[in-house]
């Protein structure tokens, strides 16, 4: 066997896929068609939940200082703001980092990159793979006219992926009628203040996203229609110069510019045997909510531990079969609520921008006055939503709380941060109470970390149940919950999926 794992992709999904693995000492090999990481990006935004997974690997604090944390959104309709939200105070209590982060995806690869090169993996450049195979035992790839072996193959590949061919998954869904552009600008005016700004006007569309460096910005936004005719040789001038000029903005300089087609897919199968498809390689959608990299930096940390596990011996194989109806429940509730978004945000005819302009900034405005909606709103944009109480591996409820959710933050004003012990990314037990001594001394022969916290008026409104035991899965997910915290009834779980020490 050449490697454990052969990552195919060297964006975001793919090297946080190689990073967990490798940390869990799994041998991994990442390869790449490219020359060299990309220099140009559309994906700005770092969600909270990828900061969570971050804190686990021990890079929240680099990340979090690189960026630049935005906790205000201005929605713009013609040339008066019609809503602001301020974003920081939606996720307080709820998130370590209650806040969302401007980081270009090209500065996150490089640092990706750089974290892999300490391990001692380097992303493989100018190599492509050229056909796989899964014989049962392993995977055999061609790559670069040469014979490889991989225990597992991931296809980390991107919205055309070679993968995704090769095992002849089809894609299906669609492609948005307009044609947008993305900019990284030097620019000044009053909406240079380091806020989010959406506009949207009756034909154009536009969002600027502040950047770490002063006086500079990421803009996304709709080609104009007349301009769409030479979509391969466009440049600054297709941009619609009054929408810029209402908002005040000057921009005086352009470092680059690109143009792309949104599309909304979803491929119906996100395993085959021994080979997996992540990120765009399985689903792509529209940019709203800043969802795309960091769903996809989720695929790569839910099938990384799994396959952790299974390649150490401390699961059986079937543990990596909840790897698809996991991620793919997700991914495509993901695509229809996004669609659903930016179809109001981009239709065409007169009805449409009334809607967006008259209609949308409103509801943005009343929703963002009401507690329960800033807190959907975080969850639902932070991802830390996301749950998979519907998944194999998922088992037992105590109170609110079911199995499969993300394990509640809870740090009190001088007790421990309940998320300190997911750095070790190893399964582990939790109580908010006491623990019996047989409780304990079951997890002991089972060698589960059990961790106490005294129990609190903050525990119970973050909604744990006093003495319930909980069983977190590596990625921070709870696994089995018991509300009686019964040593047979763990057993009984372990030993269904198999898990424990190799």
């Amino acid at each position: 066997m050449d490697t454990d794992v052969l990552v195919v992709g060297a964006g975001p999904t793919g090297l946080v896929l190689a990073l967990w693995l490798a940390r869990a000492g799994v041998a991994v090999r990442v390869i790449d068609k490219s020359a060299e990481p990309g220099t140009t990006s559309r994906a700005v935004v770092v969600q909270a939940r990828t900061l969570e997974f971050y804190r686990q690997l021990g890079l929240a604090e680099e990340v979090v200082a690189a960026g630049l944390e935005f906790r205000s959104v201005n929605l713009w309709a013609g040339e008066k703001r019609r809503a602001h939200v301020d974003f920081g105070r939606l996720g307080e209590g709820k998130s370590p980092f209650p806040f969302a982060l401007i980081y270009p995806q090209d500065e996150h690869e490089r640092m990706l990159i750089s974290k892999l090169a300490a391990l001692g993996v380097k992303v493989e450049r100018n190599t492509e793979l050229e056909h796989c195979e899964d014989l049962g035992e392993h995977v055999v790839a061609r790559v670069a006219g040469s014979r490889l072996e991989a225990a597992f193959l991931a296809g980390c590949d991107g919205a055309h992926s070679t993968v995704r061919l090769a095992l002849g998954v089809d894609f299906a869904g669609g492609t948005y009628e307009h044609l947008f552009y993305v900019a990284d600008v030097e620019a000044s005016g009053p909406l240079m203040n380091r806020e989010l700004h959406v506009s949207l006007d009756e034909a154009d569309i536009m969002a600027l996203f502040p950047l770490a460096a002063p006086g500079r910005a990421r803009l996304i936004g709709s080609v104009r229609d007349s301009a769409t005719s030479a979509e391969k040789d466009l440049g600054w001038d297709a941009v619609s110069q009054d929408l810029i000029q209402r908002l005040g903005l000057r921009v005086d300089r352009v470092h680059w510019f690109s143009t792309y087609r949104v599309h909304h897919r979803v491929a119906p199968q996100f395993r085959r045997g021994r080979v997996f498809l992540l990120g765009d390689a399985a689903h792509v959608h529209s940019p709203v909510g800043g969802q795309g990299m960091n769903t996809g930096i989720g695929d790569a940390v839910n099938l990384a531990w799994k396959l952790a596990n299974v390649l150490h011996g401390r699961a059986r194989a079937n543990l990596l079969d909840s790897y698809e109806p996991e991620r793919m429940a997700f991914a495509r509730r993901l695509v229809a609520t996004t669609d659903r978004v930016f179809q109001v945000a981009t239709r065409s005819g007169p009805l449409a921008a009334r809607v967006r302009v008259d209609i949308v900034p409103a509801v943005v405005a009343a929703a963002a006055r009401t507690a329960v909606a800033r807190r959907f709103l975080f969850r639902t944009i932070s991802q830390t939503a996301i749950e998979y109480r519907q998944s194999g591996v998922s088992e037992g409820r105590a109170g609110a709380l079911r199995a499969g959710d993300r394990l509640p933050w809870l740090r009190g004003a001088a007790g421990p941060d309940n998320f300190e012990p997911l750095t070790s990314r190893a399964w582990q037990v939790h109580v908010y109470g006491a623990a019996s001594a047989d409780f304990a001394a079951a997890c002991a022969r089972r060698g589960l970390p059990l961790h106490v916290f005294a129990w609190s008026t903050a525990a119970e409104h973050t909604g744990f149940v006093r003495d319930a035991s909980y069983l977190v899965r590596p990625d921070g997910h709870l696994g089995f919950v018991d509300p009686e915290q019964r040593s047979d009834a763990l057993e009984r779980y372990l030993g269904a999926h198999g898990l424990g020490h190799a």
